[in-house]
């Protein structure tokens, strides 16, 4: 069978996007067009953005996407803006319209059942209508995921699930350093992000029926472990903290130094309960790193035997786009749909190269 390179359009050129469209390009990628509202982005050429010579790319307006969409032909759109599945409908929308299937780093796309029931099916009866698939993907994919759910088969019985992670919240743009509350006074990040979680099950039941409710990452990943391993939810909780320090810090991402009293980033956790017994605890601190910290990622399963697993110092940015880069034969080759990737393999290496198999 004859094969060629997938054709994959960026939408989104901000930090991440200088290792996903390396990465796509390493790989046997070609990329055929990009597209960012950032007006310094405008018109600058993907190499500059990459760091790996011109292409002849330039970035353009997402205006200009549907005329490209339309007149052009694409495989995959790799999506890089947004945290939230709502923040990203239109995108994802536009490209199930014209047959393209999407990639994307939105945390909330790893497993947006269990936060955005009816925009998921709304997407998912989109895309299988027009043949596409449309799948979440990054390091939690494995991270929080995958490796879990991987070493949770060495367990004879399980009773806890216990996971904790941190990340720098400057290495990421600003879409998560606004959704993790950095540079909010406190009495900002109450009303902003605390209250949204000091709600009731039934309240919080419906935000997540009317599309109103804002997860955190570790809201989807729990669900997502408990879809792959098989448990039944009967409870979830999220309670988000702000995280401050005692003296100014300065941020990447913000540009301007957070005063000393206000939020460098928050810690948020979750709590699913299940039929099943097992409980699901875990924990994410995303915050502006001060000089010296490293990000972690470890992992505890309390049962028989006990286990405890982590990885040393997680390159996140890199993980985050390689895994999604590597998704990008999985997105093509899937039943069309929204797939959340509990329905998958691990992510799998490519040495010779991303291709597609030609017809």
């Amino acid at each position: 069978m004859k094969k060629r390179r997938p054709r994959i359009v960026q939408f989104g050129c901000g930090r991440m996007s200088a290792y996903l469209m390396r990465y796509a390009l390493a790989g046997g990628a070609e990329i055929v067009a990009a597209f960012d509202r950032n007006a310094k982005n405008i018109g600058v050429d993907i190499g500059e953005k990459t760091g790996a010579g011109m292409h002849g790319i330039t970035i353009q307006h997402p205006d200009k996407a549907a005329e490209f969409f339309r007149d052009n032909a694409v495989d995959v759109c790799i999506v890089a803006t947004r945290s939230l599945l709502r923040e990203v409908e239109d995108v994802m929308a536009l490209c199930v319209e014209h047959g393209i299937n999407v990639l994307t780093l939105c945390d909330e796309a790893l497993f947006p059942w269990n936060s955005s029931p009816a925009l998921t099916e709304k997407l998912d009866r989109a895309a299988k209508q027009k043949g596409v698939t449309i799948m979440g993907s990054g390091y939690p994919d494995l991270c929080y995921c995958h490796f879990v759910t991987t070493v949770a088969g060495s367990s004879h019985k399980i009773a806890v699930i216990r996971g904790q992670s941190s990340y720098n919240a400057d290495d990421y743009g600003i879409a998560l350093a606004e959704h993790h509350g950095v540079g909010l006074s406190p009495e900002e990040f109450e009303r902003q992000i605390t209250l949204a979680d000091s709600v009731s099950d039934a309240e919080r039941a419906t935000q997540i029926a009317t599309g109103t409710f804002t997860p955190v990452p570790m809201w989807n990943a729990n669900g997502w472990l408990c879809s792959r391993l098989g448990l039944t939810v009967t409870r979830q909780t999220q309670q988000s903290l702000p995280v401050f320090h005692d003296q100014p810090v300065f941020s990447r991402t913000l540009g301007r130094t957070i005063p000393e009293g206000h939020a460098i980033g928050m810690t948020s956790r979750v709590i699913t309960e299940t039929r099943e017994g097992i409980r699901v605890e875990t924990e994410g601190i995303g915050k502006v790193y001060l000089p010296g910290e490293v990000d972690t990622n470890a992992w505890t399963i309390e049962g028989e035997p006990n286990t405890r697993f982590s990885i040393d110092r997680p390159m996140n940015q890199e993980m985050i786009c390689a895994l999604l880069v590597n998704r990008i034969p999985d997105v093509i080759t899937a039943a069309p749909g929204f797939v959340t990737t509990d329905r998958l393999g691990p992510a799998q290496t490519h040495p010779h190269g991303l291709w597609v198999d030609t017809n």
